[in-house]
């Protein structure tokens, strides 16, 4: 149930913003001609409407290009997805998360999760992002114009710049910046500033985060009603 003091905070958010929704501008103003009981239930429908676009990701096309994706993909409410990106099923954009891929694509596997403020870019002319399956991209990591192997971690805010290479199962450190051209090789911890080689991976490390968060992200989606609730188990 909606209260006096949201209601007209709405209304007031309605009337600022109703030149970008002209379908409905004709509920911004106090010019209805209608009864009293029509308003409100045309008021409350209209903030249902709203409250539904506010569940939806920036899903943004670039020069004709649209973002694709797979089945039982997940993404947060203020994630961005923008221009030729392509993903397989069950990745995850989480919140405040931006994947854009304008002036050259990204290309994600299966079961890939870009974290909480990550951002995954490309480079004009230098080229992709190419990530490939059970890859997690931490908290705030920056991945640009790289390559990213199957079932490697990046970990929370570092960075890979452009034509780096992580290899299989490897893991890039919290905070590390991996310099451009880099190459990691599989199941190597690189980390620091400039990464550098630090030791091998202990069996499944880098790859188990995966599947975790293949599990989480169902839990959001039979929240938000696209998987029953027996799916949360």
């Amino acid at each position: 149930m909606v209260s006096r003091c949201e209601a007209r905070n709405h209304f007031r958010f309605i009337k600022d913003t109703s030149f970008a929704f002209p379908e409905y501008s004709s509920f911004a103003f106090p010019k209805l001609t209608f009864g009293k009981a029509q308003k409100v239930l045309a008021f409350r429908s209209l903030l249902c409407t709203f409250a539904e676009k506010s569940k939806m990701a920036i899903i943004k096309s670039v020069n004709g290009l649209e973002p694709k994706w797979g089945k039982e993909c997940y993404f947060s409410e203020n994630a961005a997805i923008v221009g030729e990106v392509t993903m397989g099923d069950e990745c995850s954009v989480w919140f405040n998360a931006v994947v854009r891929g304008d002036v050259a694509p990204v290309t994600m596997g299966d079961r890939v999760n870009v974290q909480d403020g990550a951002v995954v870019h490309v480079t004009n002319k230098i080229g992709p992002t190419i990530i490939e399956d059970d890859v997690t991209i931490g908290h705030n990591a920056t991945v640009h114009a790289c390559t990213l192997k199957r079932g490697c971690l990046i970990g929370m805010g570092s960075t890979v710049l452009d034509n780096a290479v992580v290899g299989e199962g490897a893991v890039v450190a919290a905070g590390a910046l991996v310099l451009g051209r880099t190459v990691i090789g599989p199941h190597e911890i690189w980390g620091g500033v400039p990464a550098k080689f630090i030791k091998k991976t202990n069996p499944d490390q880098a790859e188990s985060y995966a599947r975790h968060y293949v599990e989480y992200s169902k839990w959001y989606l039979a929240e938000d009603g696209i998987l029953p609730p027996s799916d949360k188990e």
